[in-house]
């Protein structure tokens, strides 16, 4: 029950900067809140003053005011530090991780220090990128005091910020950073949590300018030069943000600096208030691209996660052949498995829609043929002697993703050109998989993976040279929370670049249930589940912001991200219907 109230207390996140009133905290602790005018971070009119350390407090108390401290809003650890002695307070590093915790810290004194225990702590890293809950080990520690001017202190602090879940809900929110894939074709959105409030273009230029985070070596890369720092973004009255960069850059070339530019404009984006950009380095502003004098934040489209010229359309079988449409009355294409019943039993259709791949009736083999008669090209047999294919899975680099369901587990897979090749994927290799996504920039695979307690959701990276040769692939780790972990998912799919809808059915009944999963494991922004009424077998879904997330039955299509209920009836005939990816 702790964990799932940890899920639904961070879940409020998206709406956070809506809400305001008081703020839960322990209220023994030394705090002192108040209604404000207000403050750039966190929630409007809520002001919290901590009060510093009292002569005569205990080890105990100092501790108690050290981590009520923490609690500031405006967001500042210039109180907490008073806590600590005067070498601890100058080595102390609160940015370099972020942990939460349910319900109140047990502080007791032992020894010479102060032991604290937290509740379900979670970490964050340093750009606020989620990482999942601490190992047990760590839910304790240790905290060494010291008596300076004749009081207590702490001696040495924990490098982070350690607050309760609920006050961390209400002052951040979760955004994504802009990376490329090692391609450089396509942006990799990496969701991270930033405070709310005036100063969100600052913060999201500076947790950009960190880089990549930890085991994103060759998954992910950014093309604004390592080492450049930035204090304030301030953004005019028409919404031109200036980004004063201050380091040495290096040589910027063309390319390099349209592809930093696209960078900041899909990640500032975000802070709806911004319009364009213009950059400095060291004062020297930085030539954009087409001798423009400030880059619009809807630039770089080429490069959108969701797929550039992504087609839009609807796919899947009728009477056994190739079709596509805009709804549930798909036509047969024009390409040779729209002309043929080639006995295929699932397709997968490349992002642009040039080729398809059909699993055979058996799940032993693959087939491909262009979608359009009008290219060159035949069916062609890509893969053969497999057990039980699912269907199959497309990125932006026209590679195509399989997974095997052999009598020793899953097989994961890939067709890079003319060549099959075999990718070992720790914690999805070997295991049950029910189903999988790929995401159309090629760095996430998440498979449905059956485990003795239940379906859960994994997520492993896929590491690439600059050429776009895959070279492994990250142990896969469990992202999917925890409601209802009784019911087995039943199908996977996109919701928007950083969210999948999960559909997970009822036994013995007509009633389904829908709801999100972020891609870092975090609850989802909006994550609340939905019960659906009806035979939903399946779904289908796109990143795609305007291509709505649909729940298929064997006669209807209903629209799931609508309010209301909205169905299209499907063809006779028809079946697994799917996006292109």
């Amino acid at each position: 029950m702790r964990s799932r109230r940890t899920l639904v207390a961070v879940a409020t996140l998206a709406a956070a900067v809506m809400l305001g009133g008081c703020v839960g905290i322990p209220t023994d602790g030394p705090v002192v809140e108040t209604q404000s005018g207000g403050g750039d971070a966190g929630d409007p009119g809520v002001y919290i003053d901590p009060r510093p350390p009292q002569t005569g407090d205990t080890r105990a108390g100092i501790v108690q005011g050290f981590l009520a401290a923490m609690q500031a809003t405006p967001i500042q650890t210039n109180t907490a530090r008073e806590f600590l002695t005067e070498d601890a307070a100058a080595s102390w590093t609160p940015d370099d991780e972020t942990i939460t915790y349910a319900g109140t810290p047990r502080v007791t004194e032992s020894g010479v220090g102060v032991s604290v225990s937290l509740s379900d702590p979670v970490r964050l890293d340093a750009q606020g990128a989620w990482q999942g809950p601490l190992p047990r080990g760590r839910h304790t520690f240790e905290v060494p005091m010291a008596f300076e001017d004749g009081e207590w202190r702490i001696d040495r602090a924990p490098n982070a910020l350690i607050v309760p879940e609920s006050w961390f809900a209400r002052r951040y929110r979760q955004v994504s950073l802009y990376y490329f894939d090692p391609t450089a074709s396509i942006l990799a959105p990496e969701p991270v949590y930033v405070p709310t409030g005036k100063q969100l273009a600052s913060t999201l230029t500076q947790a950009l300018l960190l880089g990549p985070g930890e085991g994103l070596d060759r998954v992910v890369r950014s093309f604004i030069p390592p080492g450049l720092t930035n204090f304030s973004v301030p953004i005019s009255d028409e919404g031109v943000a200036d980004i004063a960069l201050k380091g040495d850059a290096g040589d910027l070339t063309p390319q390099s600096i349209e592809l930093m530019m696209a960078q900041l404009a899909w990640t500032l984006r975000q802070e709806t208030a911004i319009e364009a950009l213009r950059v400095s380095i060291d004062g020297e502003a930085v030539p954009l691209p087409g001798g423009v004098s400030a880059y619009r934040v809807d630039g770089g489209s080429e490069y959108d996660p969701s797929g550039w010229q992504a087609s839009p359309l609807l796919y899947g079988l009728r009477d056994g052949r190739l079709a596509s449409g805009t709804d549930g009355t798909l036509e047969p294409v024009s390409g040779p498995m729209g002309a043929d019943a080639l006995g295929v039993r699932s397709v997968g259709v490349s992002l642009t829609a040039s080729r398809a791949a059909g699993v055979s009736d058996d799940g032993s083999s693959v087939v491909v043929a262009p979608v359009s008669g009008t290219e060159e090209g035949e069916v062609r047999t890509v893969v053969t002697g497999a057990t039980d294919l699912l269907k199959p899975a497309w990125d932006a680099s026209d590679r195509m993703w399989l997974v095997d369901r052999t009598a020793a587990g899953a097989v994961v897979s890939y067709v890079d050109g003319q060549r099959h090749h075999e990718l070992d994927v720790p914690g999805v290799s070997g295991r049950q998989v029910r189903g999988f996504v790929v995401s159309r920039d090629g760095t996430r695979l998440i498979a449905v993976v059956r485990t003795p307690a239940g379906d859960v959701l994994r997520l492993s990276r896929v590491a690439r040279d600059r050429s776009g040769r895959v070279l492994w692939a990250t142990p896969a780790r469990r992202i999917s929370g925890d409601p209802d972990r009784d019911l087995p998912i039943r199908a996977i799919a996109w919701r928007r670049p950083t969210l999948l809808g999960i559909l997970s059915p009822f036994a013995s009944t007509s009633l389904a249930q829908l709801h999100a999963a972020s891609v870092d494991g975090s609850p989802a922004p909006d994550g609340s589940s939905t019960t659906r009424e009806g035979p939903v077998r399946s779904l289908a879904g796109s990143p795609a912001a305007d291509d709505p997330l649909l729940g298929v039955s064997r006669r209807a299509l209903t629209n799931l991200s609508a309010d209301g209920r909205q169905t299209l009836p499907v063809a006779e005939g028809t079946t697994g219907i799917t996006y292109v990816g």
